[in-house]
């Protein structure tokens, strides 16, 4: 006779949100269940064995949680369209019941009263919040910490995960949990997406809320976003991230640009008759292309721009005018408000002013830090703001105009120009950080980017390509990706943190 537990086919490695609900219709799963593997996934690879170091907490209720929605589904089904699904946030986005540590010591106790409100919208679709992880410290750079140490990459452990989601993308790459939820201001989702073999976006502003995470309104240049293993699981994640939120007047922007639901364009054969501009001039400052590592990655992009081809893509190689003399002249976007925008939302905040935090003890040695080796990457003085928003709307007249002339459809990119760096010059001066990590996107504000794996180099380390677009083409590059991914299938789990026994 035939056993329940023999005759299971749910595998944990690589699931998907579709995957777990099948196996939940089934009878094989329950959410607890699946919890529980995910807890003793976190216990074997992340605080052992190769000891990735991406979960900075677990949540204390998560087996409870996944009882009370074990215990709904008996009697009404599911409750919403992540019913049941472990999902992992980036420690920068406040959720009731765990601190929000940014990685630092300086905010470790920091327990907000109030969840941000994409973890209420993950709630209220049936999400389970596992956990928060790790993050460059303070929400920038690589993911290196003084609440933690830094992320290894489950590809290569001497090397970093990326950041500032490190944590996100690494932990999704392990297997940690079904999705997790990352944050952009610079290239901090796509670059720990490329470099752990995950699919991953920086939504066009305004689709998902700020509020209740660091680095928001009135700053437009952050977005929360989502980092999967799967462009699909992408897609049904940012279904529910996106939606008006008056707590972030940046949303107000996105109203009416959003589709029913970005699974309407997962389409295997969505490249056919597309028209993507190919970028091939290096943008990142902390680039150095005449390497062997820069060289390595540009083998796999000529090789990912080839298959675009077979799955029918038209390219047409492009130069942007001025890219990187415009780029240069990025400069800051009120960190200061956007930090007390934040900060205001708790009853009892740690910090009264953002004076206050630039004189703590510690923050003034966490900058210097994280800024050391990350390249001439923002202008300095008086006009230095003036100057960027010029050089802003430029380059953007610059970018439209080459994809109108070209008729295009989306341009393709290296997502990151190098590969994982070792943690060890992360660490340790003159602190290699971010390095070959593009920000188009983000200079611009007004764009849509998603990164996608696109194999791996001589030496076995991840890379990715990201096409990008104009704003609140999210739907149109998800369908590209989407086709790319299914044409290629170049994700594979990494071989430090493989199924438990």
């Amino acid at each position: 006779m035939t056993t329940k537990s023999e005759s299971k086919t749910f595998q944990l490695l690589e699931t998907t949100i579709a995957d777990v609900h099948k196996a939940f219709a089934d009878g094989e799963l329950t959410a607890r269940e699946l919890v529980q593997m995910y807890l003793d996934r976190i216990e074997a690879y992340d605080k052992s064995g190769p000891a990735i170091n991406s979960v900075i907490t677990v949540s204390s209720t998560a087996l409870a949680d996944a009882d009370a929605l074990d215990t709904t589904y008996k009697v009404s089904g599911p409750v919403g369209p992540l019913h049941g699904i472990p999902v992992l946030i980036k420690d920068q986005v406040d959720t009731v019941g765990m601190p929000t540590t940014m990685g630092s010591v300086i905010f470790k106790d920091y327990f907000p009263d109030r969840d941000a409100f994409v973890v209420e919208k993950l709630k209220a679709a049936g999400a389970i919040i596992l956990g928060k992880v790790t993050l460059g410290e303070m929400g920038g750079g690589d993911t290196h910490g003084t609440l933690f140490g830094s992320t290894r990459n489950p590809y290569s452990l001497e090397r970093t995960a990326g950041g500032s989601s490190g944590g996100s993308g690494a932990s999704a790459a392990a297997n940690f949990a079904t999705v997790t939820v990352g944050q952009e201001g610079f290239a901090s989702i796509r670059r720990p997406s490329a470099w752990n073999s995950c699919a991953g976006m920086r939504p066009s502003p305004g689709l998902v809320s700020r509020a209740g995470a660091y680095g928001g309104w009135p700053s437009r240049t952050g977005s929360l976003g989502p980092i999967c293993r799967t462009v699909e699981d992408m897609a049904r994640l940012l279904d529910v991230m996106v939606g008006y939120d008056p707590e972030d007047p940046g949303t107000a922007f996105a109203v009416g640009h959003t589709p029913l639901t970005y699974t309407d364009f997962l389409e295997t054969d969505g490249l056919k008759g597309a028209r993507i501009g190919v970028l091939r001039e290096s943008m990142a400052s902390n680039s150095e292309p005449d390497s062997e590592d820069f060289k390595n990655v540009t083998a796999v992009f000529e090789k990912a721009m080839s298959d675009l081809e077979a799955a029918g893509a038209t390219l047409v190689d492009i130069t942007i005018p001025n890219l990187n003399e415009l780029l240069a002249k990025r400069a800051g976007d009120g960190a200061g408000d956007s930090f007390m925008e934040w900060m205001n939302r708790s009853a009892n905040p740690p910090f009264k002013s953002h004076d206050e935090l630039l004189a703590h003890p510690e923050y003034q040695g966490i900058v210097t830090r994280r800024s050391a080796g990350r390249g001439n990457q923002r202008a300095a003085g008086a006009n230095a703001h003036y100057e960027y928003l010029l050089a802003k709307e430029e380059l953007m007249a610059n970018v439209l105009k080459v994809m109108a002339d070209n008729e295009l459809d989306a341009i393709v990119h290296k997502t990151v120009e190098h590969t994982p760096t070792l943690i060890k010059d992360g660490v340790n001066p003159p602190y290699v950080n971010m390095k070959g990590a593009p920000h188009i996107n983000t200079f611009l504000v007004d764009a849509a980017s998603v990164a996608v794996p696109a194999g791996f180099t001589v030496d076995d380390l991840p890379v990715g390509i990201t096409f990008f677009g104009r704003v609140y083409s999210d739907a149109s590059l998800i369908k590209f990706a989407y086709a790319y991914e299914q044409a290629t299938h170049h994700r594979k789990p990494p071989a430090s943190t493989p199924p438990l026994p």
